[in-house]
């Protein structure tokens, strides 16, 4: 388990006048978010005391936190990433991960040769995606299916050599 904080959701923008912020989400929605009662703002590393949320009903969050109270305060958030520390998220089962433990894990195919970096995993709907970056800075994807990635534990992460582009 990773010591890393993990990030839940990123300020996207303002939302009316009174400090309110939009989330895009980053885990299993809004209840997800709703435990935690202070995030911390990457980057900055200020705290934010979550006052309020709601769903947005497009999938993501409007949130209200106790340290904005205006919209210009709202507006210089967008782009901050909302962490928490990995130990007050829940415990997970048998074969269950954060996308985080896999970021920037050394990625290997599966006779042992070096591939690169895990740089970002997405969700497009069908399948976990995991992104990966060469040392010469291209990137590519691979599906997080027991076919494309056999294993991964906390140093590496195994990818088929059929996948490697």
């Amino acid at each position: 388990m990773s010591d890393k904080p993990v990030t839940l959701a990123a300020v996207t923008g303002a939302h009316g006048v009174t400090g309110e912020v939009r989330l895009k989400l980053f885990g299993e929605g809004v209840e997800a978010l709703k435990p935690h009662k202070s995030f911390t703002a990457l980057g900055s590393g200020a705290t934010l005391t979550l006052a309020k949320i709601r769903s947005d009903n497009k999938g993501g969050a409007i949130a209200r936190f106790a340290e904005v109270t205006d919209r210009t305060a709202a507006e210089q958030l967008r782009g901050t990433a909302l962490s928490v520390s990995r130990e007050t998220l829940p415990a997970l089962d048998e074969g269950e991960f954060y996308f985080s433990d896999l970021l920037g894990l050394a990625v290997v195919t599966d006779a042992g040769d070096p591939v690169g970096r895990v740089c970002a995993v997405e969700n497009f709907g069908a399948t976990d995606i995991v992104e990966i970056e060469k040392p010469d800075g291209k990137k590519f994807m691979v599906p997080l299916t027991p076919q494309a990635v056999p294993e991964w534990d906390r140093e590496r992460l195994i990818v088929a050599a059929g996948f490697v582009d």
